[in-house]
C-alpha cells in the first residue's frame, strides 16, 4: 500500500509538532511520500512563516533594512532544528534567499521558501530524500498548472524513490522562476503527488479531526462527517467550508484516490473520508451545512417575460459586461431574480440597471441587499421524503424568513436565501432539526 501524507502549517509549527508528525509517518511503512506546508502559528498571536517571508521580502525589495525580519525567520527554523537535535545548517539556503529578496525575485518566490526550508528540515529528520518541487511541478507560460508535464516528470522521478519529502504550494514556470498555487495550495501538491505515484490513499493531516457538519464558530461542537463524496465536498467548499483547498480534489478524483482528513494532534481519530462515490449511508439525512453572507438580489418583473425569446440572456449579459458573476437565478413566469456578490455589484450598480432597462424594458426592478445564502448538502436527501419541508419548518419555527430557495436537479443540495441578520440563527435551526433532534 502507498500513502501520500500532507501536513499543514499548524502540524509543523514547532519541534514538538515535528515529533508528532514523525511518529505518524513511521507508524505505517505505507506513508512514503510527504508533502509539508510552511510552519504555521504556534499560538494565537503568533505569525505564520509565510507572512514573515512576505514582510521580509517587502522590506528587501524596497531597499529597506530587512535584517531583523530575516533573523526572525532564521530563528524559527533553527529553533526547530536545535530542539530536534539535528546536525543541519541552512546558511547556504538563507544566502540564496537573501540574494533573491534583494534581487526582487518576486512574492511567489518569497512565499515558497517557507515550504522549501521546512521540506529540507523534515527530510533530514525523517531520513527521507528531499525533492525540490520546482524541479517536478510545472506551470505554463500563462501561469496555469501544467498537469500533463508534471505528472510525467514527477512519476518518473518518484518511480525509483521509496521515501521522499516534496514541499507543497509551489512549482516553476518555463523560465525557471518560482510560481505558487493560491494560498492553501499544499493540499493541491499532495493530490498531484498522490496521482503521480498512483497512491492508494491521500492523507491530509491538519488540526481538526475531519470535516464538520457545520461551522464550529456557529454550532458548538458540531458532528464530524465520516464520509463525504467529492460532489458534496465541492458544494460545501464553494459555500465556505475550508478544511481542504477545493482544487485539491481534481487530480485524485480522476484516479479514484480517496482523501482522508486527519488530525495530527489526535491521530487515533478516523477523520473524514472523501470519496468518488459510496454505498455507505450518511449518518444524517444531510451531510453538511455551509453558507456565505453579503449578497444582493436583483429582481426583474415584466408581463409575458416567459414568451420573450432571449430575455434571460439579455439580463445576464449586462452583469457579464460589468464583470459581475451571478450565484443563483430563480425565476417565475413573469419574474426573475439574479443573486450577486454585493461588494462587486455596488461598484457597477447603476451601469447594470441602466443596461437592463435599455435592453429588456422591464415593468420594474427591485433590489434587496444584505442577503445570506445557505447550502444544505447531502446525498441522503435524494432518498428522503420531505427534506425541503423540514428545512422550511425549522426556519419558520426559528422565525427566519426565506427570501429564496433553489434546488439542483441532482437533489444533492438545497440553497436558501435569508437576511444576513438571520444567518447564524438559520444554520442553528437547520442543524438542530437534522442532526440534534433528527425529526
Amino acid at each position: 500500500m502507498i500513502k501520500v501524507v500532507k501536513f499543514g502549517g499548524s502540524s509543523l509549527a514547532s519541534a514538538e509538532q515535528f515529533k508528532k508528525v514523525a511518529n505518524i509517518i513511521h507508524a505505517e511503512d505505507s506513508r512514503r511520500y510527504v508533502v509539508p506546508s510552511a510552519p504555521g502559528k504556534r499560538f494565537s498571536d503568533d505569525i505564520k512563516v509565510t507572512d514573515m517571508l512576505y514582510e521580509c521580502y517587502g522590506l528587501a525589495a524596497k531597499g529597506k533594512d530587512y535584517q531583523t525580519s530575516l533573523k526572525n525567520i532564521k530563528d524559527r527554523y533553527y529553533g526547530i532544528i536545535n530542539e530536534l537535535g539535528l546536525d543541519l545548517s541552512l546558511e547556504d539556503e538563507f544566502k540564496n534567499i537573501e540574494a533573491g529578496f534583494v534581487g526582487k525575485s518576486g512574492r511567489d518566490y518569497a512565499a515558497s521558501r517557507g515550504e522549501y526550508l521546512n521540506g529540507i528540515v523534515l527530510a533530514k529528520y525523517l531520513g527521507f530524500e528531499f525533492i525540490d518541487s520546482a524541479e517536478v511541478i510545472f506551470f505554463d507560460d500563462y501561469g496555469n498548472f501544467d498537469a500533463d508535464r508534471t505528472n510525467a516528470v514527477l512519476s518518473e522521478r518518484l518511480k525509483n524513490t521509496e521515501y521522499a519529502v516534496i514541499p507543497g504550494f509551489y512549482g516553476s514556470m518555463p523560465n525557471d522562476t518560482v510560481k505558487t498555487f493560491s494560498r492553501g495550495g499544499s493540499d493541491i501538491t499532495g493530490s498531484i503527488v498522490a496521482k503521480a505515484v498512483k497512491a492508494d490513499l491521500y492523507e491530509n493531516w491538519t488540526d481538526v479531526s475531519g470535516m464538520l457538519v457545520a461551522d464550529p464558530r456557529i454550532i458548538n461542537n458540531p458532528k464530524v462527517i465520516s464520509t463525504i463524496t467529492y460532489k458534496e465536498l465541492r458544494e460545501l467548499s464553494y459555500m465556505g467550508a475550508t478544511v481542504l483547498h477545493e482544487d485539491a480534489i481534481f487530480p485524485v478524483r480522476k484516479e479514484g484516490i480517496a482523501i482522508n482528513i486527519r488530525n495530527t494532534n489526535a491521530p487515533e481519530d478516523e477523520g473524514t473520508m472523501i470519496v468518488e462515490s459510496t454505498s455507505k449511508k450518511p449518518d444524517y439525512t444531510i451531510t453538511g451545512i455551509a453558507g456565505k453572507r453579503g449578497f444582493t438580489a436583483v429582481s426583474i418583473e415584466k408581463d409575458m417575460m416567459n414568451a420573450e425569446l432571449g430575455f434571460g440572456r439579455k439580463v445576464l449579459e449586462e452583469f457579464e459586461k460589468n464583470g459581475i458573476s451571478f450565484e443563483h437565478m430563480p425565476s417565475g413566469i413573469d419574474t426573475m431574480s439574479v443573486f450577486v456578490n454585493q461588494e462587486e455589484f455596488v461598484k457597477k450598480e447603476q451601469e447594470v440597471l441602466a443596461g437592463i432597462h435599455r435592453n429588456t424594458h422591464p415593468d420594474s426592478i427591485d433590489i434587496e441587499s444584505d442577503i445570506a445564502l445557505i447550502a444544505i448538502v447531502g446525498r441522503g436527501m435524494k432518498s428522503t421524503r420531505g427534506t425541503a419541508g423540514r428545512i422550511f419548518s425549522a426556519l419558520a419555527h426559528a422565525h427566519v424568513n426565506v427570501k429564496m430557495i433553489d434546488q439542483g436537479s441532482s437533489e444533492l443540495n438545497i440553497i436558501v436565501g435569508v437576511e444576513d441578520a438571520d444567518f447564524e440563527k438559520a444554520i442553528e435551526a437547520i442543524y438542530d432539526i437534522f442532526v440534534v433532534t433528527r425529526l
